[in-house]
């Protein structure tokens, strides 16, 4: 018998999909060698070295870092160039997917979805590495919807305006945007806070990726064509 095979990603979410993939990857990198000039975050508007920090950022290996010997300077150029590019391919993919109704379709959390018995359901499924429903398989379970809406519509969006909180230019231009994070050390751990978010997001569906057979789910990342597993 043979697979069935349906069309699962649009263009654009295959588009963004891997825009947004070498973006994450290059920020966190660079993000992390920034940290390293100061691994201390704090809550307010100011934060010094003998100043109590909420939190002590370990310092980070070189493997980890963009670029892999310490240069601040250079990480902060990586930085910015990546933040546009995710910022305008977020903001690009949002307005197609409305255009193309991705969102309400595919993304649309009813209230069955957050019922503690589905979200069980869900979860038990997955511990047995069953990630599709047969009877609907080119539907978003769940546990999808739930962290692709996270996100994309809280963790990529706080990620992105706390950065432009932390830029002098920006701070200058909209000054409310430190007002509204409660200062620019506040913005600084949000934005800290949201990239941890978004990495362990990341490790996580590379897993599930790998667990849900890797060939299928990148040919059809690439291609749009999933073959339904038997």
């Amino acid at each position: 018998m043979a697979a069935t095979v349906i069309r699962r990603h649009w263009l654009a979410t295959r588009l963004w999909h891997w825009i947004n993939a070498v973006a994450i990857f290059i920020l966190i990198g660079s993000g992390l060698g920034i940290s390293n000039a100061h691994p201390r975050l704090y809550w307010g508007r100011y934060g010094a070295n003998f100043d109590h920090a909420w939190a002590q950022v370990p310092r980070f290996p070189a493997w980890l870092t963009i670029p892999a010997n310490y240069n601040l300077a250079i990480s902060r150029r990586w930085h910015l160039f990546f933040a546009l590019v995710l910022g305008f391919s977020l903001l690009a993919f949002m307005i197609v997917s409305l255009v193309n109704r991705h969102f309400q379709r595919d993304l649309r959390v009813r209230r069955r979805d957050v019922s503690a018995a589905h979200l069980l359901a869900d979860v038990r499924a997955h511990l047995v590495f069953r990630f599709h429903d047969p009877e609907a398989p080119g539907e978003y379970n769940a546990l999808q919807k739930l962290s692709y809406v996270a996100v994309i519509f809280l963790a990529l969006p706080l990620v992105i305006f706390t950065g432009l909180a932390l830029s002098p230019g920006m701070d200058a231009a909209w000054p409310w945007l430190l007002d509204l994070f409660g200062g620019r050390q506040s913005a600084r751990s949000l934005h800290f806070i949201a990239m941890v978010v978004i990495a362990t997001f990341t490790v996580v569906h590379l897993v599930l990726v790998i667990l849900a057979g890797w060939r299928n789910e990148v040919r059809s990342m690439l291609t749009g064509r999933w073959r339904i597993p038997e």
